[in-house]
């Protein structure tokens, strides 16, 4: 975007992996919604189509505001007019340093999963947001031990209705055949050889697209297809080597037949976890997809940023950090300014996307001294993803995030079909998730953006047997 505005300027990318993320088969679904895919490309293909970008592949050691410089790693210095920070997020490990912690947020580190995955037998993994989410779903051949702190699975995208709705999927044996994955992989020529510790979280991959999972072989050793057991409201206490485990004379759980788990295990496992709740399960490894912590550090040193509570550095609605001349997007960064009654900040791909568009259309309209009106993205919270094959859409207070108790859900569920929530409050609708082909995306986006008074409708809002678009056209 800042190469298109300002044509016959340097804009330098700086950037630790010799590929980077491009977004591609872009689709506008509605006003607010969109689909796309993130495929990795060589960064040449970005100077050949822009001449006035240059890529340094280098890591920043150094931001040193006051003078306008960047060091980095390389031991060179490269001066700046205005800079933005896009360094994204690292995965909030369980624990640091353990060799049978995988965190998973980046192509390298589910490549690294994948190896490690062909030898298991049994895995557990921690956390409940979207990359816990599909990984379960995807496994095959292998006990997985779920453990999430929630009452119910997907708690960052869904409700338990939501989540009660998806779980027959987890249970069913036959899988549909996923599609080809559209994307092309790069490998770094020479780069697997090195032998990378598994899941060394120090090198910063690139985060995942919305489709990561698919074109990875994931199987584990076993022959059956799924065997996924939840613990939920707990979490992670301890971790126990093997040999640390023997000292505890404790007792681990086997897997547990039809929900139970009564016997002790007898198999000695690398790698123990003992959880909030009491229970000991042993592993071959464990897999934390517990989120992310915007990745700040290379840029505290020295400068004053104004950090929010997230950890992210602060921007105002025009994506200033509290520096002059240094603007951040994407999941580094935390919206400090009021925001839209039904936009919430997430640390999605989508979001990336906008704010780093929005960022460069901010930077420009500074550097020309011209005002420039808040994006419209901004307005309304909008994902489209998918989950167990099913589409995916929130919207708004998808989750009555903030609401308090001022608020009403209305519901529709047919098995197997589709699921479709709306948050309303004071008769005006808020927020709605949509699972399956509902068709209803439109329609809910215009209600919760425009605010209209839809108390005359009642129940009859969600009826399946009244056609809601037409009335709203």
């Amino acid at each position: 975007k800042l190469a298109a505005e300002f044509p016959s300027e340097d804009i330098f990318l700086m950037t630790a992996s010799p590929v980077i993320k491009a977004v591609t088969n872009f689709k506008q679904v509605s006003k607010t919604l969109e689909e796309f895919d993130v495929e990795e490309q060589p960064s040449s293909l970005l100077e050949k189509r822009y001449p006035n970008i240059r890529v340094i592949q280098s890591g920043v050691k150094q931001l040193k505001s006051d003078e306008h410089k960047i060091y980095t790693e390389d031991g060179k210095e490269y001066i700046y007019e205005k800079l933005c920070l896009c360094a994204g997020a690292k995965p909030k490990l369980i624990v640091e340093g353990n060799p049978y912690v995988l965190g998973i947020r980046d192509t390298d580190s589910a490549q690294a999963f994948q190896k490690n995955l062909a030898q298991a037998e049994r895995i557990v993994v921690v956390g409940n947001g979207g990359i816990a989410l599909e990984l379960v779903y995807e496994i095959q051949g292998c006990e997985v031990i779920w453990a999430i702190k929630d009452k119910a699975i997907g708690n960052t995208f869904f409700d338990a209705g939501a989540a009660e709705f998806l779980l027959p999927k987890l249970a069913a044996e036959s899988r549909e055949t996923p599609i080809e994955c559209k994307r092309t992989k790069y490998t770094l020529e020479g780069s697997e050889e090195k032998g990378r510790p598994t899941g060394a979280s120090d090198k910063l991959g690139s985060a995942l697209g919305p489709d990561w999972h698919e074109g990875l072989h994931l199987k584990g050793t076993k022959e059956f297809s799924h065997k996924v057991h939840i613990e939920v409201l707990c979490e992670v206490k301890k971790i126990h080597l093997q040999q640390e485990f023997i000292q505890l004379q404790q007792t681990s759980l086997t897997f547990p037949k039809g929900g139970k788990n009564v016997e002790a295990d007898e198999v000695l496992w690398p790698v123990y976890v003992e959880l909030t709740n009491g229970k000991i399960y042993g592993c071959n490894f464990i897999v934390s997809a517990t989120g992310v912590v915007p990745n700040v550090e290379p840029f505290l040193d020295g400068n004053n940023f104004a950090v929010g509570e997230d950890g992210g550095l602060e921007v105002d609605k025009h994506m200033h950090t509290s520096l002059p001349d240094v603007y951040a997007a994407g999941d580094i960064c935390t919206a400090a300014w009021e925001p839209s009654p039904v936009w919430h900040q997430m640390r999605l791909w989508t979001q990336a996307r906008q704010m780093g568009w929005y960022a460069a259309k901010c930077m420009a309209a500074d550097a020309l001294g011209e005002s420039i009106d808040m994006d419209f993205s901004f307005e309304l919270f909008a994902h489209i993803t998918k989950f167990f094959n099913y589409k995916v859409v929130v919207l708004g207070k998808y989750n009555a995030q903030g609401l308090g108790s001022d608020h009403e859900l209305m519901l529709r569920c047919a098995k197997g079909h589709e699921y479709v929530k709306v948050v309303m409050q004071n008769g005006r609708m808020m927020g709605a998730v949509l699972i399956g082909e509902t068709d209803l995306e439109e329609t809910f986006e215009n209600l919760i953006l425009n605010q209209m008074d839809l108390s005359a409708y009642g129940e009859d809002l969600l009826n399946p047997d009244i056609d809601i678009e037409d009335y709203f056209d």
